[in-house]
């Protein structure tokens, strides 16, 4: 069997019964910190390009809004609020951000099929075991290459879980994932300008996958070896071959839906375990510091150092050197300090133009490296703080306490995070998002 079939077979069959109870839990804390981040990015405005193409037919929800189009407009729309304060989980080794690809699609075709909330819960994990497999098969693979792995990677998520939950059989949804392969996509250039299309490429993901579910629900074929083959998924884009076998390996035993890590800052992953190295390091204040040295490798430094003056409030997001020094003279790094007010705050600049980094390799996934800063003061005190990961992850992961306060800062409220904590017993995940913005 191809890898597209092997997949295919696993997820069709997969039961509730089936799923380990902490791997549902894992799931639900991830769509609530998944609609969490929507609501937030809603509230704030940052990406009002969101529901552009929102058309006011009564399929599925926007969240945040409650407003209803049309499958698969509101797939687009969540996908890129889930996404735009870079607030989302992030699976470390594949480096992909799941929920933002599987949420916008798990719900949009759980609304117009009138899905259970089990019935949601057990694609959605079907969809993290997949994106999160694909990824990790080349461990920053993407990245190297120009692309953007959550885009990539999530098509084919999101063609898993609309053929799921749309009723496809076996032959169709491994069609699906084939026609999903000619629509994986997604830029890094973005790095380069400042601009914030890195947004827009989960719901790109989520609409072009329940576009291929479609099409191959109406006949449309697909090649079975878009992963493996000659011009599959992995040498076209890579120029590697991945053992198909490799892919598939551990569906249903091990579970990768519990190593994804829900987020404690707004800002890029590669740049989490600096900042919690920086809080361990014991700054007694900002006004002491001289300056600062973080200890990174090569393949974070490319994406998150260098830019001790964003251009952009996204920008910023994907600046170390700001964010640290928000974090020192803040004590937080929250939504509101990506505002554009504040990337000319003279205190902020003055502290991050005395930031650098030097290389320290690490043999394993970017995204699990170590934190290390040296801190010197003005008395030529020397502070270092280390971490041996970034919180938030497997190793050190979130309580649900936490996640809870993250959700309510996020603007979410108490009753519908208990809904979605409790997705499997939801008779209806419609009742579920309409009864979240009814008022």
């Amino acid at each position: 069997m191809t890898a597209a079939e092997t997949f295919a077979e696993w997820a069709l069959a997969l039961r509730l019964e089936d799923i380990p109870i902490d791997v549902r839990h894992a799931a639900c804390r991830h769509l609530l910190d998944g609609v969490g981040c929507a609501v937030a990015a809603h509230r704030s405005g940052v990406a009002p390009y969101a529901t552009a193409l929102v058309d006011g037919i009564d399929e599925a929800t926007v969240i945040g809004s409650g407003e209803r189009a049309s499958v698969p407009r509101p797939a687009l729309a969540n996908g890129i609020l889930v996404h735009a304060l870079d607030f989302d989980d992030t699976h470390a080794e594949a480096l992909v951000h799941p929920t933002a690809a599987v949420l916008p699609t798990a719900f949009a075709i759980g609304e117009v099929t009138g899905a259970t909330g089990a019935d949601v819960l057990v694609a959605a994990i079907a969809g993290y075991e997949v994106v999160n497999r694909l990824g990790a098969a080349v461990t920053h693979g993407f990245h190297r290459r120009g692309f953007h792995a959550t885009s990539v990677c999530g098509v084919f998520a999101s063609a898993l879980v609309a053929s799921r939950l749309g009723g496809l059989e076996g032959a169709a949804t491994v069609n699906a994932l084939g026609i999903a392969g000619s629509t994986a996509a997604g830029s890094l250039e973005f790095l380069n300008t400042g601009s914030a299309t890195k947004q827009l490429h989960p719901g790109f993901a989520a609409m072009n996958g329940i576009v291929a579910a479609r099409l191959a629900k109406a006949g449309a074929d697909g090649p079975a070896t878009i992963f493996e083959g000659e011009h599959g998924l992995y040498r076209s884009y890579l120029g590697v071959a991945v053992d198909p076998i490799a892919l598939t390996d551990g569906l249903g035993t091990r579970w990768e839906t519990t190593r994804i890590t829900i987020k404690p800052y707004p800002a890029c992953q590669l740049s989490h375990a600096s900042l919690d190295a920086l809080r361990a390091a014991g700054v007694p204040s900002a006004a002491d510091v001289e300056t600062i040295r973080f200890e990174i490798p090569g393949e974070v430094s490319s994406i998150v150092a260098g830019k001790p003056e964003p251009r952009t409030a996204y920008e910023g997001k994907f600046s170390l050197e700001y964010c640290a020094a928000v974090l020192l003279i803040d004590g937080e790094l929250a939504v509101g300090s990506f505002d554009e007010r504040s990337l000319t705050r003279p205190d902020v600049l003055a502290i991050a133009s005395r930031i650098s980094s030097t290389d320290r390799p690490f043999a394993g996934p970017p995204a699990e490296a170590p934190g290390i800063c040296e801190v010197r003061l003005r008395d030529d005190t020397v502070l270092r703080g280390e971490v041996d990961k970034s919180r938030g992850g497997p190793d050190a992961p979130l309580s649900d306490d936490e996640l809870l306060a993250k959700f309510r800062a996020n603007g979410g409220s108490d009753e519908l995070a208990e809904a979605l904590l409790g997705l499997e017993h939801q008779p209806s995940i419609t009742k579920v998002l309409r009864g979240a913005w009814a008022s």
